[in-house]
């Protein structure tokens, strides 16, 4: 035990000095949690995990791309859409922090892939291509939208089953430390910055697909082939999202 501690501290530590600085200083706030157990100190630095939250959803991945894909084709209002983007936000940093707590036998401990999952990624990835064939038969075939609000929930959920690595940093961290207390409380305020950008991007995409619906309808366009031309588009996006993952998890993507 004493040895897996110390590769995983070595792993941490390399990470956060190899192109990741919010790496560096949440391990810098954290070993001085684990030296004082000041939980005033630590609740003051909340705010800042939220921050890097915020900033880090903005970086690829976080399934911005998902959600976004998947909002066009829809019709869920601008609040149903919110709730699309919490369910994947609170799944996105609630497997990392389910697989720090069962051990991280899923993650990889290489240098380079350290805070990623594969195994779920891949799961991920084929859920995916299945919602979007869905979308894709069910707009060839003209049915109807129904229980909308929970096709949206399975798919926020389904994307977010990809760990966010940045949570599992933290959790690997703390526990390293013996701090799990500390890293749970950071992941939180990190989720709530997550929350907020994913949050943006559903209604950034909601916005447009509202106005792009309503330039159309208003040269002529009909709203029902207009639904079922989104929905189309909506599930090709999901398919090549979910197919170019599993390409590139394969192998294959980097053959040249």
């Amino acid at each position: 035990m004493r040895r897996a501690s110390r590769c995983l501290n070595a792993v941490l530590y390399r990470d956060s000095d190899d192109g990741h600085p919010h790496y560096g200083t949440i391990a810098g706030e954290l070993t001085g949690f684990s030296a004082t157990r000041d939980w005033l100190a630590l609740l003051s630095i909340l705010p800042l995990g939220a921050l890097f939250g915020a900033v880090h959803a903005l970086t690829p991945g976080h399934g911005k791309t998902v959600l976004t894909s998947y909002l066009i084709g829809s019709r869920l209002a601008a609040l149903r859409a919110l709730g699309v983007a919490g369910t994947l936000a609170l799944t996105h940093v609630g497997s990392a922090v389910i697989i720090a707590l069962l051990g991280a036998q899923l993650v990889t401990r290489t240098i380079g892939g350290v805070g990623r999952a594969p195994s779920l990624e891949t799961v991920s990835s084929a859920l995916l291509v299945f919602v979007g064939a869905w979308f894709c038969v069910r707009a060839a075939r003209s049915h109807s939208h129904h229980h909308e609000q929970e096709e949206g929930l399975l798919v926020g959920v389904f994307a977010g089953l990809v760990p966010c690595p940045l949570t599992l940093f933290v959790m690997l961290y703390a526990l390293s430390r013996g701090i799990l207390e500390a890293g749970l409380t950071f992941a939180l305020a990190m989720m709530l910055g997550i929350v907020t950008t994913l949050s943006g991007v559903a209604l950034l995409a909601v916005l447009a697909r509202n106005a792009l619906v309503e330039l159309l309808t208003r040269h002529g366009a009909s709203l029902a082939k207009l639904a079922r031309g989104l929905d189309f588009v909506s599930g090709v996006l999901l398919m090549a999202i979910g197919l170019w993952t599993l390409v590139g998890a394969s192998g294959l993507g980097r053959m040249r």
